[in-house]
């Protein structure tokens, strides 16, 4: 059959390559950055942009795209984190989803859910989640009186011992970490306890720095609104919340007091405290039925259930915003009955209570936890469309895992800082810099010191950078060949 066709005739013969075609490095950043939107999801959007160093750029060099793909996808959820009795570390649960092949390999490759990097000691080491900020989960360990940070993604941990002045059960203290802008391997945990004395709520915080490997501990504070009979007056000494940049909400802490119509807020960057009032009706709401969190458009906003019960409950949204007269305040948005969130077909004759409570705010979702006789589902809530989502269903408590914006893909104080000579780069090829000393200079002098402290962290984040470099070296050989 193949003679019979004979030669290709000249329309059909294969093309010769002209070096002066159009070629995918042509096209512009913006144009790329439209392309890049319509990705569906977070996972493959950092695949393609670590490709090649054009796309890379792309993505890094623009705020503005990053915004915008926030705002066009929700959180990415890459699992769960639970608590089952009787297990050395806690178990990671992923969420698998057959139609996007790069979520199952965020999970997969380099990473490390397992929590394999742990220091084991003995047989009674127990590891308990402790809660997570900025993709990072903070575990503890009662038996040796540890905390440990770590990434699942980069294998970044870091272990060091529970504040000296903090020797309490942990349910009582809460953690942020907070990075340098100068250098990513610097950081902050700021740990804060909270404890009840005298109808009073005090708050005391401590700081570890990574550089001094040392806790730095501050006195107690009063945060209750003053009794009657007290000095100062009726009005709690708190100054009023301002609001807080966008990149940095997980920076804050926050609870309500007993009693009181207004909720306590730290910005564990500045550890300065500040009050939000509540409207007086939510005086007796409890800590733990309302959560904060973001709008796609970076508006404060607060979700909470006024009654467990679904099948008679409400789930209402409020936003923070400014009145007619200029001043911040909690505003209403919308009320849901519970049941818009409950198959109540679930149920069988007999009457079971089927309850609902807010476990984030992310990004304009609400994620709830629903729980059915032994049934415990976790549920998706969009603001915007008010779409409903079962993500999957989960046994002993449930830590969802949101992956974090890579700082990969974030120009950062030192790329500003890097001058680029036009002259020296070629559209998608090596590019010339100048810099004293150099990136890779930089980097093998600390993995060098690293090794010489026995700086496991910092030696494993060096590693991921250089493994990077000889990644996208190949990837610049292949698109040249």
């Amino acid at each position: 059959m193949a003679s019979q066709l004979g030669p290709p005739s000249p329309s059909q013969a294969p093309a010769k390559y002209d070096p002066a075609a159009t070629t995918i490095a042509d096209i512009g950043d913006d144009l790329l950055r439209e392309i890049f939107l319509r990705l569906p999801s977070l996972p493959s959007l950092v695949r393609a942009a670590l490709a090649c160093r054009t796309f890379l750029r792309a993505v890094r060099s623009s705020p503005a795209f990053r915004r915008r793909f926030r705002a066009l996808h929700p959180p990415q959820i890459l699992g769960y984190f639970s608590n089952p009795l009787r297990t050395a570390i806690p178990a990671f649960v992923p969420f698998r989803s057959r139609s996007d092949p790069d979520l199952a390999a965020a999970v997969v490759r380099g990473s490390d859910f397992l929590f394999t990097r742990l220091p084991e000691d003995g047989d009674d080491t127990r590891w308990a989640f402790k809660g997570d900020c900025s993709g990072y989960v903070f575990i503890h360990n009662q038996s040796t009186d540890q905390i440990a940070v770590y990434n699942p993604l980069t294998q970044a941990l870091n272990v060091f011992p529970y504040p000296p002045q903090e020797a309490c059960d942990s349910r009582y203290l809460y953690f942020r970490i907070i990075f340098s802008e100068d250098d990513q391997m610097s950081f902050r945990v700021v740990c804060v306890r909270r404890r009840r004395r005298r109808r009073r709520t005090m708050v005391r915080f401590s700081v570890f720095s990574s550089d001094s490997r040392e806790w730095q501990g501050f006195s107690w504070v009063d945060t209750s609104m003053p009794q009657a009979g007290d000095d100062g007056g009726d009005k709690c000494m708190l100054s009023s919340y301002t609001a807080t940049p966008v990149d940095e909400f997980d920076r804050l802490v926050y609870w309500k007091h007993k009693n009181q119509a207004y909720i306590v807020v730290l910005n564990a960057g500045t550890l300065q405290l500040s009050r939000m009032d509540l409207p007086p009706h939510l005086k007796d709401m409890d800590s733990t039925e309302f959560e904060l969190g973001l709008t796609k458009d970076g508006e404060l906003c607060m979700a909470f259930t006024d009654q467990f019960g679904a099948n008679e409950g409400m789930l209402a949204v409020w936003f923070w915003r400014a009145d007619g007269g200029g001043v911040d305040k909690w505003m209403p948005h919308k009320i849901f009955p519970l049941n818009k969130f409950v198959d109540f077909s679930m149920r069988s004759e007999e009457y079971y209570d089927v309850t609902a409570q807010v476990i984030r705010v992310i990004d304009g979702f609400v994620y709830l936890s629903v729980y059915y006789l032994y049934t415990k589902c976790f549920l998706s809530f969009c603001l915007e469309t008010e779409k409903v989502n079962k993500l999957f269903e989960y046994g002993l408590g449930v830590h969802p895992y949101i992956m974090p914006w890579p700082s990969s893909l974030v120009c950062n104080k030192e790329d500003l800082e890097t001058k680029v000579t036009g002259e020296n780069v070629a559209e998608d090829g090596p590019v010339g810099i100048e810099e004293t000393p150099s990136v890779l200079v930089t980097a093998l002098r600390s993995y060098k010191e690293a090794l010489i402290n026995g700086d496991g962290a910092k030696v494993a984040e060096i590693e991921a950078f250089l493994l990077s470099i000889e990644d996208e070296k190949k990837s610049l050989v292949v698109s040249r060949g």
